[in-house]
């Protein structure tokens, strides 16, 4: 009797975990080129995990990147339970970093599809959503 054998992924193909990571990549270089400095990327929290955290003049930015296949479906992906997520996390990051406390805080959106130029969509909701 022949035993099958399973193969974890697929066979050849990049792991996901990379395709995350470029993603991830390509979406903060974007912002450096809209004159961002990156503060943290992935950065994790009991609340779970903001995927970058930047700065520009006096505004802290957290920023959501969300990768699917179509720029819509990414938007959509971007649900409630993930923002109040999201700012539970930033409140903890600036409870970390006091000195950020002064500057202007927004919550934008990065979506990324395959083929297509990220969008970055500044301001894409606040903390008392």
């Amino acid at each position: 009797m022949a035993r099958r054998i399973e193969v974890p992924g697929p066979v050849g193909g990049p792991r996901q975990e990379r395709v995350a990571a470029f993603k991830l990549g390509l979406s903060a270089e974007m912002l450096i080129a809209k004159g961002y400095r990156i503060a943290a990327r992935r950065w994790k929290t009991p609340f779970g995990e903001i995927d970058i955290v930047a700065r520009r003049r006096h505004a802290l930015v957290f920023v959501e990147v969300k990768a699917r296949e179509r720029i819509d479906d990414a938007a959509e992906a971007v649900t409630e339970r993930g923002r109040r997520r999201i700012v539970a996390a930033a409140e903890l990051w600036l409870a970390q970093h006091p000195d950020d406390a002064g500057r202007n805080i927004s919550f934008d959106v990065m979506l990324v599809a395959p083929g297509k130029m990220p969008r970055h969509i500044a301001n894409a909701f606040d903390a008392s959503r």
